[in-house]
């Protein structure tokens, strides 16, 4: 078989990939596989079907990040439990303390260690596993 069959091969197996995943980033990868397919086609060395394949690969992925924004969403906005009440349960030595949310036991922390520790205490942020708490519901 002819090496152009191989380009677009791999080109095809990395759409049916992409169907998988939907990220675009096979589809770059793709698209320049196929990039290195019409090279082999019109019958150009293997080095240079392998440098548009990367030149090709490197730009596509340049130009999906700046399409996209380049950032990725910041998950502490998303979260939905941001304002919800929590119950203390105890509090320890160190100031943070053990409270009950959504059925299970927490480790907590206050947003400001000079904060009261009476009173009702509303979830400000979640740090991996910890609660982040504070006296005033957020908005």
């Amino acid at each position: 078989m002819a090496l152009y069959v191989y380009w677009f091969m791999l080109g095809l197996v990395l759409v049916g990939l992409e169907m998988a995943t939907g990220t675009f980033y096979l589809l770059i990868l793709a698209i320049a596989t196929a990039v290195g397919g019409v090279a082999a086609l019109l019958g150009w060395g293997m080095p240079v079907q392998l440098a548009l394949v990367a030149l090709g690969g490197v730009i596509g992925i340049v130009v999906l990040r700046r399409w996209k924004g380049g950032r990725v969403s910041n998950l502490d906005d998303q979260n939905l439990d941001v304002g919800l009440p929590v119950k203390v349960l105890a509090w320890h030595a160190d100031g943070t303390a053990r409270v009950f949310f959504r059925g299970a036991e927490w480790d907590a922390e206050l947003d400001t260690p000079a904060s009261a520790r009476e009173g009702a205490f509303y979830i400000k942020a979640m740090r991996g596993s910890i609660i982040i708490m504070s006296n005033h519901k957020p908005a």
